[in-house]
């Protein structure tokens, strides 16, 4: 099985994250940004990677610290369970309709990691969160774990609806990208031979 356990600590926040690329979906998540704490669930449900976080953070301050960390820690124990990353399918993406938004996401398992991030919002929050630190939690998300990384929202009217369609479209996306090819169990998905460090 692949699993990993991370803590990362700092003077702002102290986060744990425990994951199971094999799983089934379970999650077990508590941030203290409850909508934050929604859309990791829907990380892990639609991804079937199984998740648990706990984090503390200092959100007298904001909840910039503890959502972009998370996406780090998260990265972190990704990366880490994916070990060499042989036999991976390496590449993933999905077109994620929920109601009227449609988000499209394109990844690479590459070790390069890069986000392009092309969602805006008409509304500064969702519930007590501020819409900008999505793109933090992604950006941290993706340079922790080495994936490149492309989040398009195409459409939508419902702000709610169009991030929770992009942490969808990103869970679809990561199921077939870790998914192990039959055809190449025992390979490394690249020509040099090697999905490590900075190629």
């Amino acid at each position: 099985m692949r699993k990993a356990r991370v803590e990362r600590n700092t003077n702002e926040t102290k986060i744990s994250v425990e994951l199971n690329l094999d799983g089934t979906g379970i999650y077990d998540v508590q941030t203290g940004v409850g909508f934050l704490d929604h859309m990791l669930e829907q990380l892990s449900r639609h991804s079937l990677i199984d998740l648990k976080v706990r984090a503390e953070g200092d959100l007298h301050i904001d909840f910039h610290h503890t959502t972009e960390d998370s996406g780090i820690a998260i990265g972190q124990a990704f990366a880490q369970a994916l070990g060499d990353k042989k036999g991976i399918t390496r590449y993933g993406s999905c077109l994620l309709p929920m109601d009227e938004a449609l988000t499209r996401v394109a990844l690479d398992i590459s070790s390069r990691p890069y986000l392009i991030w092309n969602v805006n919002f008409t509304r500064d929050k969702l519930g007590d969160m501020d819409t900008e630190l999505f793109r933090e939690w992604f950006q941290g998300f993706a340079q922790a774990a080495g994936i490149t990384l492309h989040v398009e929202n195409l459409y939508g009217e419902n702000n709610h609806h169009i991030i929770e369609s992009a942490y969808k479209a990103l869970a679809r996306s990561l199921r077939d990208a870790i998914e192990i090819d039959p055809r190449k169990s025992d390979a490394i998905p690249s020509t040099k031979g090697t999905l490590g460090g900075s190629l």
